[in-house]
């Protein structure tokens, strides 16, 4: 008999909607903040440290206590026109801060100090790296403002305390057009407004610590459309993992909840890196929510061509164009110029040893491979190393008779430890029987010595068996203890076996 069919009903509502929802673009717009690294605070002359015990950078003014009054500080100023003047911002002429009322615990007085309808730079645009290629994002505005202090709810068994130290630290909001598409963009966006800040001097980006924080506005748009999606922001996302992680979370929830005919509400979200999940905590409020007024306390910031002229002076160097010029004027490769110039303290390094084109690319060489793994994050072991060492370092590196790999694993690390101390390396190189011979009558006598202690050996090489060369090489080197030039010995080698 033939085979009975029967027809399943595999209908399944939710599959036949999802196969109804079109492909949707993720939008993304940032709020990034800098906390900026000046000896004081944004308006009164309290200490801007990070890691002293809780409550001691503070006074009456970051208390808020009644009558006190607040001082601009100068060096916000010029952190926020620099970071503008690199970022091709329009400086306004004319600025003011306002009052962004709301109440929480580590805001003493109510309402932060910021800027609304005038903020110090307007426009500009940020290019940077993802994979392979650049992509530019447009910058809406750049203002000044205080941040807040900080609650901790895990530390206590009853009660959440409250530290002001960190209430009244100068900081800097980066807003950008909503020109991001992606995780990776967010991810690499930061990294590079991270890199900028350090070049610039004026944070340490140190997102661990809070000197950079972000707000990532996210939202979906139909393919093919021009309007974009009711957005919702996730606060406060402290690492670049963490930024890249949340964005991925939020368009998970928010295509989830368009796949059931939901209605995606504006909300401010908080990421739960644990659960990997964007849970909302409030509706996302409106400007006039927190009633800004400007401040009458504080005059209006005038700015004239001077001022940004000398500011402007005092850009030396910028991530985009160091790397250009790391391989214009030394002759770097692109992938050597851009781990040497990711670092504002690296570059520095580079650029004060100042090594020949000849020698550059070996003098990076040593810097990536060698100092760097060292190194970590603390930039201090660069600048307590004698450049002059380095450079002779390369010069020996550079040299036929010298066995690099060995020379690297030996004495690098004996580099390290003489510091600014000047050495003689090609003393110490010889002390370790680093330099290779290029005596032929020494490494002829080694040669003869190993083919009559293996005549079996002699006799399978010349029957064919041709990888025993790897034999006889090894053989030679142990009898030099590493000194035979291997270029040389191969050639002498290959005359004796034939």
């Amino acid at each position: 008999m033939g085979k009975k069919w029967r027809i399943v009903n595999t209908f399944n509502e939710e599959n036949y909607k999802r196969l109804q929802m079109p492909n949707y673009i993720t939008v993304i717009g940032l709020e990034v903040h800098v906390q900026l690294n000046t000896i004081s605070k944004a308006f009164c002359a309290d200490k801007n440290l990070f890691g002293t015990d809780p409550n001691t950078n503070i006074s009456a003014v970051s208390l808020a206590l009644p009558g006190t009054l607040p001082v601009p500080n100068l060096q916000q100023i010029k952190s926020a026109v620099k970071l503008g003047l690199a970022l091709g911002s329009k400086i306004n002429e004319e600025s003011r801060f306002d009052r962004k009322n709301y109440f929480y615990p580590d805001l003493p007085k109510g309402y932060q100090i910021t800027q609304d309808n005038l903020p110090i730079c307007v426009g500009g645009k940020m290019k940077f790296k993802v994979g392979d290629a650049i992509k530019e994002i447009r910058i809406h505005h750049i203002h000044m403002e205080e941040d807040a202090g900080k609650n901790s709810h895990d530390l206590h068994d009853k009660y959440s305390l409250v530290d002001i130290n960190r209430a009244g630290v100068p900081l800097l909001e980066i807003v950008t057009e909503p020109d991001l598409r992606s995780a990776d963009e967010v991810h690499d966006f930061i990294a590079s407004l991270q890199q900028l800040v350090r070049y610039l001097g004026i944070s340490d980006g140190n997102m661990e610590q809070g000197s950079l924080r972000c707000d990532v506005n996210v939202s979906l748009m139909p393919e093919g459309s021009k309007i974009y999606g009711e957005r919702c922001e996730v606060k406060n996302v402290n690492s670049k993992k963490f930024a890249r992680e949340a964005v991925n979370a939020e368009v998970k929830r928010q295509l989830k909840l368009l796949g059931k005919g939901e209605t995606i509400l504006r909300s401010t979200l908080l990421y739960d890196p644990a659960r990997n999940i964007t849970e909302p905590m409030r509706s996302k409020e409106e400007a006039n929510d927190y009633r800004y007024f400007p401040d009458p306390d504080l005059p209006p910031i005038i700015i004239d061509k001077t001022f940004i002229d000398e500011i402007s002076s005092e850009i030396t160097q910028l991530p985009w164009t160091a790397e250009k010029l790391l391989i214009d004027q030394f002759d770097l490769s692109e992938y050597d110029a851009d781990i040497i110039s990711r670092d504002i303290e690296v570059l520095t390094f580079f650029i004060d040893a100042n090594p020949s084109k000849e020698l550059a690319s070996i003098f990076s060489s040593i810097i990536i491979n060698k100092i760097l793994p060292e190194a970590g994050e603390d930039f201090e072991l660069l600048q307590n190393i004698s450049t002059q060492n380095l450079l002779s370092f390369a010069q020996l590196l550079s040299l036929d008779n010298v066995s690099k790999s060995k020379a690297l694993n030996e004495l690098t690390p004996y580099i390290i430890d003489q510091g600014k101390n000047l050495i003689d390396i090609n003393a110490k190189a010889k002390e370790l029987n680093l330099i290779q011979s290029d005596d032929q009558d020494f490494l002829v006598q080694l040669v003869k010595e190993v083919i009559e202690a293996n005549p079996d050996k002699v006799k399978a090489y010349k029957n064919g068996k041709k990888g025993l060369k790897g034999f006889f090489m090894g053989q030679v080197m142990g009898k030099s203890k590493g000194k035979a030039n291997p270029q040389i010995l191969e050639k002498v080698l290959n005359e004796h076996l034939s």
